[in-house]
């Protein structure tokens, strides 16, 4: 990340002032290269507590922040049903879009927005997720130097508490994007991806859904086949028991340390509550809402990755790649930036300022997302699932 911008900032509107932006702040304010200049929301608070911390003009609704001159590139934070017709407005509009992870929930919508891209001959990024991540990164340039040989394998696994973090109702359905799969999987599958170039041919997987008030999948483990002839096996629960953060240097996910007395925290903070009252503990999470932000002392990371190769396998780690040579073990540092999200930046300014693509297009998001439904599937057949849409490193 750069200390000074080398060109214009990059006017950014915001749509969605919840948890998503939230997660954001930290590099938007720490980078020159952006400027927050509108937000759209439908909650005053975060309107009024948008404008006092950023300027700018905000609105309630996304079709005036799009017709907005000042903006050129529009930065999408809603729930992830919402995200198609978001991105397609936006796209009209003739501005450059970064929509966060998902995509989208269907294939259908994915691919509405994939053409809306080509139509409007404007950008369309999926991000911030983890293979954005500079330990990610650096691992999947090292393996493309051909200095460790070809990858052969991939393991990811992460164990954490996400079911029982504070949910609305539709974050508890399958159908309408709820789960683990559509907001955690999604990282794990970018992750290989980017460490494997892209195009997965074929999905075997199996999930769990094991606690009846929570109906939804908090548990999947997936083989995942790569055209290169490498593999991934991918592991994740969310059911808030093991903590896989113990094996990654105890930094938590956002890059934050970890305070071992909490563990237990999100469990107990459900205990006697109601839908509605849940609702309500999510909504003193988002934007404006007096919610402290997450202070981030290393790279964000998505729990164990190890990538074998036929002369070293890499662990990747918040602080960089413990790499295991034949003969010799090495680190490759991964230096912490000012916030923990410049790649995320990179990808836009490249875009807006240098007509660039990152690896993580829309067409990589709907790639993505076509192994999240492939491993529903699959779990529900007991069989393979062969892929359709993938897509390479752009």
């Amino acid at each position: 990340m750069t200390s000074e911008p080398a060109q214009m900032p990059v006017r950014l509107g915001v749509v969605g002032l919840g948890r998503g932006f939230m997660l954001m702040i930290p590099t938007f304010t720490a980078d020159p290269r952006v400027k927050l200049v509108a937000a759209a929301a439908p909650r005053a608070e975060s309107r009024a507590a948008f404008e006092a911390e950023f300027g700018g003009r905000t609105y309630d609704d996304i079709v005036p922040l799009c017709a907005d001159p000042e903006v050129e590139a529009v930065y999408i934070a809603t729930p992830h049903q919402m995200h198609a017709d978001h991105v397609c407005t936006a796209l009209a509009a003739g501005k450059h879009v970064l929509v966060d992870k998902p995509i989208a929930i269907s294939m259908a919508d994915a691919d509405r927005m994939v053409a809306a891209a080509e139509a409007s001959s404007k950008h369309l990024i999926v991000g911030p997720s983890h293979s954005f991540d500079p330990p990610v990164e650096a691992a999947a340039r090292l393996i493309e130097s051909g200095e460790v040989g070809s990858l052969r394998m991939i393991q990811a696994f992460n164990y954490t508490d996400f079911l029982y973090r504070p949910r609305r109702p539709e974050e508890l359905r399958t159908e309408e994007g709820g789960g683990i799969l559509f907001s955690q999987a999604i990282h794990q599958i970018d992750v290989v991806r980017r460490l494997a170039g892209g195009l997965a041919t074929r999905v075997t997987a199996m999930t769990g859904a094991w606690d009846p008030a929570r109906p939804t999948e908090g548990a999947f483990s997936a083989l995942i086949a790569f055209a290169n002839g490498s593999f991934a096996s991918l592991t994740y629960s969310g059911y808030a028991h093991f903590d896989s953060d113990v094996w990654m240097d105890n930094v938590g996910e956002l890059g934050q340390r970890k305070d071992p007395a909490a563990y237990g925290k999100a469990r107990r903070a459900l205990q006697g509550l109601d839908a509605e009252a849940e609702a309500a503990l999510k909504q003193t999470r988002t934007y404006g809402s007096g919610a402290g932000l997450i202070e981030a002392e290393n790279n964000e990371h998505f729990g164990p990755v190890i990538a074998l190769c036929d002369r070293a396998d890499l662990r990747l780690t918040p602080a960089g790649l413990d790499v295991f040579g034949d003969i010799e073990r090495r680190f490759v540092e991964v230096p912490f930036g000012p916030a923990p999200r410049g790649p995320v930046i990179d990808a836009l300014v490249g875009a807006v300022r240098e007509d660039r693509a990152p690896a993580q297009t829309g067409a990589w998001g709907r790639a993505s997302l076509e192994i999240c439904h492939a491993i529903l599937e699959s779990a529900a057949s007991g069989q393979p699932v062969d892929l359709q849409r993938q897509c390479g490193i752009t």
